[in-house]
């Protein structure tokens, strides 16, 4: 003979039904309750159950019916993509981009503010929290209505937030951005490095969303990568994973230098790139140069992920028509094989894009994670 449900037992039993409706409601069209209830394997009694609970919590809503329906249609109900905001920002060399969306990540407005490469400490953070306040405004979101935001930085960061390193950015080793940013937005606040982050975009909706095993590389003033591991994004036990360009001998950071070496003072490096595609002797020469120093540490990181893809992204992908060609040559002389090379859609906004998918994990973990109490998904 069973034993009778204790309360806390009919809690989790409620908490579970609840997660497997809304993972049903965020991955298909709209649903009745008998459908969702076919979908889920729940009774109809606990579905109807379910539905009056999110829907109280404003969750999902109902969706009116298709013009010139004939007789009473069923109802039918969504997951509410609008029931919150989520913020993403990438915090770079040359700017600060944030970008606010719905929960499923559509981007419903973004803010950019430029910043000096040598911008201390201090300026920077004010141009995060500016170029923040700008993205609300735009979307007319208030603080309160962010569920979660995630943040990509250069540098090592701690599962706190904190940057443990940076050597490309002054004064930004120490920095808290955990700290810095729950002075602004509410909700739980994900940090995480900037090419690791690319690489989980592209892994989301990018090029690379059915691959499992990726080298991304981040190809700009600055060279990173982002690693790919049957279908994850890989960390590395230390959150370090990928940072193959901190050995001096594999050239990533002279690798910029050949294409300085062909620009006058203060032209900006795309100038070398459309040399390039014109013919310029001078200017391929450069970008030949470029591409040797990025392909040691590239093929090194093929030749020991064996991956399927390659992707280049980054601010210099939008010349990638002139880097793609002279790239596979120079894997092909050092791997094994060769894996196929594909260019990001994203240019330089992949990343705030990857700092989004962060945020959106966070709400997942929130609302579907094993061991969430049933009044911690109330936000």
């Amino acid at each position: 003979m069973s034993e009778a449900l204790s309360g806390g037992d009919l809690q989790r039993l409620r908490q579970l039904n609840v997660v497997a409706a809304l993972r049903v409601l965020r991955a298909e069209a709209p649903l009745t309750v008998t459908e969702l209830a076919k979908r889920t394997g729940l009774s109809r009694a606990s579905t109807e159950d379910v539905v009056r609970d999110l829907l109280g919590r404003g969750w999902i809503g109902e969706v009116s019916p298709t013009a010139g329906t004939v007789g009473r249609p069923a109802r039918r109900y969504r997951f509410r993509a609008d029931a919150g905001r989520l913020l993403g920002v990438d915090i770079g060399g040359h700017k600060v981009l944030t970008v606010v969306t719905d929960l499923e990540g559509d981007v419903l407005h973004q803010a950019r503010i430029p910043v000096a490469p040598d911008a201390g400490r201090r300026e920077r953070l004010q141009a995060v929290d500016d170029c923040i306040a700008a993205a609300l405004a735009g979307a007319d979101t208030t603080a309160e209505q962010i569920w979660a935001t995630g943040v990509a930085t250069t540098g090592l960061v701690d599962g706190t937030g904190k940057v443990m390193l940076s050597d490309s950015l002054p004064e930004w080793t120490g920095v808290d951005l955990v700290a810095q940013l729950r002075r602004i937005v509410r909700g739980p606040i994900r940090v995480e490095n900037d090419c690791k982050l690319a690489a989980l975009a592209e892994n989301w909706r990018g090029v690379a969303r059915y691959a499992k095993d990726v080298v991304f590389l981040l190809a700009g003033l600055r060279t990173g990568a982002g690693l790919i591991i049957d279908g994850k994004l890989h960390r590395g036990f230390a959150n370090s994973s990928g940072e193959i360009g901190a050995l001096p001998a594999v050239g990533w950071e002279r690798a910029p230098e050949h294409l300085h070496g062909w620009l006058s003072p203060g032209e900006p490096v795309e100038r070398v790139f459309l040399a390039a595609r014109d013919g310029d002797r001078a200017a391929l020469r450069a970008v030949r140069g470029y591409v040797r120093d990025i392909a040691i540490g590239t093929s090194a990181l093929v030749l020991t992920l064996d991956p399927e893809l390659v992707v280049i992204g980054g601010g210099f992908s939008r010349s990638a028509d002139v880097l793609v060609e002279p790239l596979r040559r120079e894997l092909d002389r050092w791997c094994l094989r060769t894996p196929e090379i594909r260019v990001s859609a994203f240019g330089d906004e992949g990343v705030a894009l990857g700092a989004v998918r962060l945020a959106v994990e966070q709400v997942e973990s929130t609302l579907y994670g094993d061991a969430v109490p049933a009044a911690s998904l109330m936000f």
